[in-house]
This record gives structure tokens, sequence and C-alpha cells, in this order.
């Protein structure tokens, strides 16, 4: 079975099991695509993390303030873009620097240059130029940027207008495609890789579509489509990393949503936000979160890691256990969690 045939499949089950329906779905997925979005760009903000910050406006022990601003900046500049998605907005070269502007609001950067200043929290286009590394890709003259980001704007118009919105297929190509062009140009001097990506997931927006969510943890697969598109001269290769990473991710959401379900066991099905309405507080699952990262964590080091008291913590414990979330190996004082299923 060919990648678009299978996506067809997946992405008419993925609605007929009504998974963007459940509570809180949008919202959740949302902080999903943001934390790794930003992640791929060095943040080490987690989900749950992101989701206190976000609702509750606790911040993170242990993250940066820059890592925390960055995330939140990329929140407000997605919720803006999805309204200007839902109008069906023409992309401009002012809304794009507008949302750039948004997304590196409190993290830009001023540049003085021969040229003259410009900033990127201010969504000003780049006035130097920029490579990918030391001794890496080397970007278009600083010069070429505006003629062909005003170019690439034309070419999205024209193919949105011309696309129904029942054409799956060609809306998530024309999304990958926006993506690499736009990262490919590299308007600004920071922030470009959250904008492309951004791009990507408000044309995914207007079209109705299951938005993409790279995982960090395919960030090097994800860069090398990216040079080998460019080296190659081929947008099928990104193309096609974009739909099997697309696939692989949808795939890994049912399989988690119907197990789930049939398990009648967790209502949050952890690694892709879906809320599907009952159980796991949100302690419980920042508790869940750290017992990932060390099983042999004791309630006093959970305590002054998520600023809760050692009693707190080990009623957490108690319900994790009694929910069949989690069991004790061994005794408490060599053994270790585990979390069932996980």
């Amino acid at each position: 079975m060919g990648r678009e045939q299978k996506l067809l499949l997946l992405h008419g089950k993925f609605k007929e099991l009504g998974i963007d329906q459940q509570i809180d779905y949008n919202k959740f997925y949302l902080y999903s695509i943001i934390t790794h979005s930003t992640a791929i760009e060095g943040s080490t903000v987690t989900e749950i993390e992101n989701q206190l910050l976000f609702d509750d406006g606790i911040s993170v022990k242990g993250r940066s303030i820059t890592e925390q601003l960055m995330n939140l900046d990329l929140k407000i500049a997605y919720e803006k873009a999805i309204i200007f998605a839902k109008r069906r907005d023409d992309i401009s070269v002012e809304m794009l620097k507008y949302l750039s502007s948004l997304v590196l609001k409190n993290t830009g950067t001023t540049y003085n240059t021969i040229l003259g200043e410009f900033s990127t929290s201010k969504g000003d286009l780049r006035l130097l130029n920029v490579t990918a590394g030391a001794g890496g890709y080397s970007y278009m003259n600083y010069s070429k940027v505006p003629n062909e980001l005003e170019k690439l704007c034309v070419l999205i118009n024209s193919r949105r207008k011309n696309l129904s919105l029942d054409n799956i297929i060609e809306a998530y190509k024309l999304s990958f495609d926006a993506h690499f062009y736009l990262v490919s140009i590299h308007p600004w001097a920071d922030g470009n890789g959250r904008m492309a990506r951004l791009l990507m997931n408000f044309l995914q927006f207007e079209f109705g579509l299951i938005p993409t969510n790279i995982n960090k943890d395919r960030k090097a697969k994800y860069i090398e489509s990216l040079i080998a598109t460019r080296k190659e001269d081929n947008i099928d290769i990104f193309r096609n990393f974009m739909f099997d990473e697309h696939i692989r991710n949808i795939e890994n959401t049912i399989k988690k949503y119907e197990s789930s379900i049939d398990s009648n066991n967790l209502d949050i099905v952890q690694d892709v936000g879906i809320n599907v309405g009952i159980n796991v507080g949100i302690n419980e699952n920042r508790v869940l979160e750290e017992i990932r990262k060390n099983n042999q964590i004791t309630a006093k080091d959970i305590a002054k890691l998520l600023s809760i008291s050692v009693r707190q913590t080990e009623r957490i414990f108690a319900s994790l256990k009694k929910k069949k979330i989690i069991t004790r190996i061994g005794s408490n004082k060599s053994g270790f969690w585990n979390i069932i299923d996980d």
C-alpha cells in the first residue's frame, strides 16, 4: 500500500473514531505540537510542564526563563495563526512577519549591520547572510529574501484557491512544500524552523487536516531530509519523509486511543496529549513524568522537584497504585517503580 493511500485510510479511521472530538483534544494536541517544535530548537520543557505553564501560569523549576518564554510565545503565535486559517486569509509577507514577531516576541535579538538595524522580535527580515552552522549550507543572499518570500506567498495562495477542502493528499503536499520552501528561503535571522512548522500547520488547520507533529526524537532525520531535498533538488524527498512521520504518529495515536478504550483504564493518552476525559490529574502526570526519567526516584525527590509536600507525593503514589497505573517492584529502599503498559 502506498503512502498516500495509507494516510487516507488512517485519516478516515482517526475521524471515524472521533479522536479529534474528545474533550480538550485540540488544546492538548496543540500543546504537543508546540513542545516538540521548541524541543527541536533546544527547549527541554515537557508537555506536562507546558500544560502547567499555559493553563495555570506555573513556571517550571529547573527550566530557563528563555525556554519558557519560547514556548509561551509560540503558543500565542499558533493561536493567532489558527484565527487566520479559519478565516482563510491570504498569506502575505506582512502576515508572516507579524507571526514571526509573535514567535520571537520575548526571545528575539536586535542586530546592527552596515545596512541598518533590524530586530527579530519585530519580525524584521534579515539584513545579513547566514549559514547552517560552521562551514554548513549557505542560505540565499539576504537581498533576495523579500522577493522570494513574496513569490512564495503568491504560489501558496494560488494553490490554496485551487484546492477543495476534501482534497486531503494535495492539501498535505501543499503544507509540506510551504514548510520546506520557507525554511529554505530562511527569511529571518532566527526562528525559521518554528515559522516553517507553524506555516505547515496553518495550512493543515485551514483544510481540517490532522496537524503534523514532528517528534523531537526525529530531529536528526528531519534535518537530514531537508538537506537531502536541497542537495538533490527533489521535493519528493521531504514530502515522503513528512508523509512517513505523519503516518507513524497517527498510527501511534490510534493505537493508544483504542488501547485506552479497550482497557477502560487510563483516560489520558500521555504522549500525544489526548484527553478523553477522566482520572489522571496534573500532579499525577507530573509524577509519572519523573518516574519515566528515573524509576528509582523517591517521594522526597519528587516533592523537591515539583515543589509539593512529601505527604502529597505519597498520596499521589497511592492513587496511581490504586488505579493500577504503577506498581512497586522490590523494597521501598532498593526497589523501583514500574509504569504498567507505559
